[in-house]
């Protein structure tokens, strides 16, 4: 490495957020950036570990992390590029969101503080486009092979881009009026700009990939169309069946999915129509069910539409300030996390059961609560079962519900009935190691085939589909 000693005599350095007054009046991004210098200095934090974690525990793509970071720390900005490019389709996405699963399989994590792995990798990609180095590269010679991939969110676009690469004609087809599936409508744009993501998408274009938008298949059009046309299908259209809460109330006007929140956030931002009755924030007494990601987007999203007050509530345990001892590394840690949306203004609570809504007029009014005990498995630390505990009974006045509680399985609209698939135990559509599904032709992958996941996961699944499928069109 070009500084064995950087671990030693480099500090970690985060580059922050800006100030919270500033940035709860806009959608702009809230994270900032690292000098050049000082990203050279992080990248020589990244010691000659000899065993790396962090692409083989840690990343799912199996980034070389340690080839990169040296190139970088040298000044060698296109070699690293080329390096990332070589496994990671979109470094700007999971530059900006991937929870970063490397730094937590780094080994100078285990005694201090990890390297900044993910700024480093946003650096690169950035420095690309910059410099230039990144031009639309379409392939010289096409196969005859046409290939339709339904869902343009990350599994869809890695799986697109990589057989553009390999010379196949890619028609990809989304439901909504842009691309990028929950990169563009899930995701604020105060973590992920939408511009970023045009700006993929554009060259993805100019390299030859058509996209249709607008179209949802299935509906619009029928799948056996799209069989009859093409030589392979690919279903990356995503899990988004958000699980709803069964409670007495549920009807009351003012209780939300998550996603209708956030889509349609999104779309004003962007200048499209939104979908669905208008939901907003403003001058509302805000709660959000669920403490995840997307719950912490809620938050997030509510502030800025000027809500009264934000209260995030989870049914599980509230995770230790420190990494648990039953995640160890190089393990993904069990510990508590603060986002940035928490910090701009949120109550939260651990260990609540909703019980019930209560209403006026058919107006959500008051949501009443109830603490609970767990029962956790002492081997693995792993809750196991609640009880509710007696005479805990309390009550929130509020006037706006977002159920952020994950998600079940794709959204049935008749496709996969259409297509013959078969679903796994848990609603899936089912693939085999190929990502073959039940029907000879069709693939699928990222969470219409595993469930909701990160982001870096569906892409990581979208070039192994891709992968499959040239196979399986040369087999032929």
């Amino acid at each position: 490495m070009g500084n064995p000693r950087g671990f030693l005599e480099v500090d970690r350095k985060e580059p922050g957020y800006r100030p919270v007054d500033e940035r709860l009046k806009d959608y702009k991004e809230v994270e900032k950036h690292l000098s050049d210098d000082d990203i050279k200095k992080q990248a020589s934090r990244c010691m000659d570990c000899g065993i790396p974690f962090c692409h083989g525990c840690g990343c799912p793509l199996s980034n070389n992390i340690p080839e990169f970071n040296d190139l970088v720390y040298r000044g060698h900005w296109q070699d690293a590029l080329n390096i990332l490019l070589a496994t990671n389709n979109f470094p700007e996405f999971t530059g900006r969101i991937c929870p970063a699963l490397c730094e937590a399989s780094c080994t100078v994590g285990m005694h201090g503080d990890p390297v900044l792995i993910r700024q480093i990798e946003l650096a690169v990609i950035e420095k690309g486009f910059q410099e230039g180095y990144i031009k639309p590269t379409p392939p010289v010679v096409r196969t005859g092979k046409k290939i339709a991939v339904i869902g343009s969110g990350p599994s869809g676009l890695a799986a697109a881009d990589q057989l553009n690469r390999l010379g196949h004609t890619v028609t990809v087809y989304e439901r909504d009026l842009s691309c990028g599936g929950l990169l563009r409508y899930g995701i604020p744009d105060f973590k992920l700009d939408k511009s970023i993501v045009q700006r993929r998408v554009d060259l993805m274009k100019a390299e030859g990939v058509t996209f249709e938008t607008g179209i949802e298949v299935g509906r619009d059009i029928a799948g056996g169309y799209l069989i009859k046309k093409f030589d392979a299908v690919c279903l990356a259209n995503g899990a988004k069946a958000p699980r709803d809460l069964k409670a007495p109330g549920r009807e009351l006007n003012g209780i939300h999915f998550a996603l209708e929140l956030l889509h349609q956030q999104n779309s004003r931002n962007a200048g499209e129509p939104i979908v669905g009755e208008p939901v907003c924030a403003k001058g509302k007494r805000v709660l959000v069910i669920g403490g995840g990601d997307t719950g912490s987007d809620c938050v997030g999203t509510s502030n800025r539409q000027g809500a009264l007050s934000v209260t995030q509530i989870e049914i599980m345990p509230k995770p230790p300030e420190g990494r648990s001892e039953h995640t160890p590394w190089p393990q993904w840690p069990y510990q508590l996390r603060t986002s940035s949306s928490h910090k701009e203004g949120c109550e939260r609570m651990w260990n609540i059961q909703t019980r019930n809504f209560e209403g006026k007029d058919g107006k959500l009014t008051k949501v009443n609560l109830v603490k609970v005990e767990w029962e956790i498995d002492v081997a693995t630390g792993k809750p196991l079962k609640f009880k509710e505990i007696p005479g805990s009974e309390f009550s929130l006045d509020v006037d706006l519900v977002f159920l952020a509680m994950g998600f079940v399985g794709p959204v049935k609209n008749g496709l996969l009935q259409e297509l013959g698939l078969e679903e796994d135990k848990r609603g899936n559509v089912k693939v085999g190691a190929d990502f073959m599904t039940s029907t000879p032709g069709i693939f699928a992958a990222g969470d219409i085939a595993t469930g909701a996941s990160l982001v870096v996961r569906a892409i990581s699944a979208g070039r192994k589909m891709a992968e499959s499928v040239d196979k399986w069109l040369k087999s032929k």
